[in-house]
C-alpha cells in the first residue's frame, strides 16, 4: 500500500490550522485519525476519528500511529513559550512521533516555522531571498524547537530513512493582518493543498518547503517542492491596499523576517550582524 492509501495521523487536531485541514482533507477523502491534548471541537469529517492525547505519551501516540502512511504533525506549542513550557511537547513530543513514523514505515509532514530563521533580516529591493539550505536563526525557544524539529526529521532520514517533509510556516490565516503578511501569508488552501500533494507523493526523502502563498515580496527564495508537486495559487497581493500600510514600529521587528517573536525580551544595544559568524564591529 502506498502513503496514500493508508490513514493519515494528524496531531495539534483541534488548534486554528489542525481544524482546517481536519475539514479539508477530509473533504478531498483522505482517512483521517484525529488528535490533540484538548477536544476537537467541530463535527468529525465522514471516516475521521478523534482520539484525545497528549504527545509526552509515547505509547499512545505509536498506537494511533498503528498503519498509518502519513503523519502531519501540527501538534505542540505553537506560538512563543517560556523554555520549560515548550520542551515537552515540542522536543520529547515530536521524538515519539518519529518513532511512531520509523516503526511504522510512515512518513512525516513537520509543522516547522520561519521563526526557526527568524533573526535573518528581511531583504531590501533585489537583495537576495533566503533559500531553504540557509543556516537557522532561531527567534525565539519556540523558534529553536522548530530548528530542532528539523534536524531531528534530517537524522531520522539519515539513519532510517524516514522521509520527511519540513514545512517553514509563514502566517497561516484567513487573511493578512499587517504589512509583514505581504510576505509571509500562506492561505489555507495554500496548506491543505500542499499536505494533499505531500501525502500522495511519490517520494520525498527530507526536504524543506517554504510556507507562504505566492506574494510577490517574499521573503524566501529556492525550496523543495517540486519533490511533492505543489505550487501555491493564492496570493496576499489582493490585500496589499488593506494592510500594506500596518506596521509595529518597532525598530526590531521590523528588521527581522521573524518580526514580533525577535523583540520579545530583546536585550540587545545594536542589531546582530547579517551574517550569522560576524562580530559586531564587521556588521
Amino acid at each position: 500500500m502506498t502513503a496514500a492509501s493508508k490513514p493519515v495521523l494528524l496531531t495539534g487536531a483541534s488548534g486554528n490550522l489542525g481544524r482546517v485541514l481536519a475539514r479539508e482533507l477530509g473533504a478531498m477523502g483522505h482517512r483521517l485519525r484525529l488528535t490533540d491534548l484538548t477536544a476537537f471541537p467541530d463535527e468529525l469529517p465522514a471516516g475521521a476519528e478523534f482520539t484525545r492525547a497528549d504527545l509526552n505519551d509515547g505509547p499512545t501516540i505509536l498506537r494511533l500511529a498503528e498503519g498509518c502512511g502519513a503523519i502531519l504533525h501540527f501538534g505542540g506549542a505553537s506560538t512563543d513559550q517560556p523554555f520549560e513550557t515548550v520542551i515537552g511537547p515540542n522536543i520529547r513530543g515530536l521524538y515519539h512521533v518519529y518513532e511512531a513514523a520509523r516503526r511504522e514505515g510512515a512518513r512525516v509532514l513537520f509543522a516547522s516555522s520561519n521563526h526557526s530563521i527568524g533573526f535573518h533580516e528581511r531583504p531590501a529591493g533585489n537583495a537576495a531571498r533566503l533559500d531553504a539550505d540557509c543556516a537557522f536563526r532561531p527567534d525565539s525557544f519556540y523558534g529553536l524547537s522548530k530548528a530542532y524539529g528539523e534536524l531531528m526529521g534530517r537524522m531520522y532520514w539519515d539513519k532510517h530513512g524516514v522521509e520527511n517533509l519540513n514545512v517553514r510556516i509563514g502566517s497561516s490565516f484567513p487573511e493578512p493582518i499587517d504589512a509583514r503578511m505581504l510576505a509571509t501569508w500562506l492561505s489555507f488552501g495554500d496548506l491543505s493543498r500542499l499536505c494533499d500533494r505531500f501525502i500522495g507523493a511519490e517520494r520525498v526523502g527530507h526536504a524543506v518547503v517554504w510556507g507562504a502563498s505566492d506574494n510577490p515580496d517574499t521573503f524566501w527564495g529556492e525550496d523543495h517542492r517540486d519533490r511533492i508537486g505543489w505550487a501555491p495559487q493564492d496570493s496576499a497581493e489582493a490585500f496589499r491596499g488593506k494592510v500594506g500600510g500596518l506596521t509595529s514600529g518597532n525598530p526590531v521587528t521590523e528588521r527581522y523576517q521573524g518580526g514580533g517573536y525577535c523583540a520579545v525580551g530583546y536585550s540587545r544595544d545594536r542589531p546582530s550582524p547579517a551574517d550569522a559568524f560576524a562580530l559586531d564591529d564587521e556588521a
